[in-house]
């Protein structure tokens, strides 16, 4: 059994900030795709009465990115730092 949920524009389970503490319990209801019993349903844009259920592990700060512009011949560097707020879940359960 397995699901496609819509959370953040990312697939994965290492996802942007939410405001939720460590321990707590999620649900994620944006369900775009979901297989049980060899049945894949796809949803048009979401699917029916489908819920993903996961539980925060810990937040955290993401790698860091170096953005660097620079243009030619005419002396401009610029050069900035990011670092993303990321929480990593733990998907406990699918349900339908």
């Amino acid at each position: 059994m397995f699901a496609v949920i819509k959370t953040g524009g990312k697939q994965y389970i290492n996802i942007e900030k939410l405001e939720a503490k460590v321990g707590e319990e999620i649900i994620f209801s944006e369900v775009l795709l979901l297989e049980k019993n060899k049945k894949l349903e796809i949803g048009s844009p979401l699917v029916k009465d489908a819920q993903v259920v996961g539980k925060v592990l810990k937040q955290k700060k993401g790698d860091k990115i170096i953005i660097f512009k620079y243009k030619p011949k005419k002396r401009y560097q610029k050069k900035q730092g990011h670092r993303q707020f990321i929480t990593e879940v733990e998907i406990t359960g699918i349900k339908n």
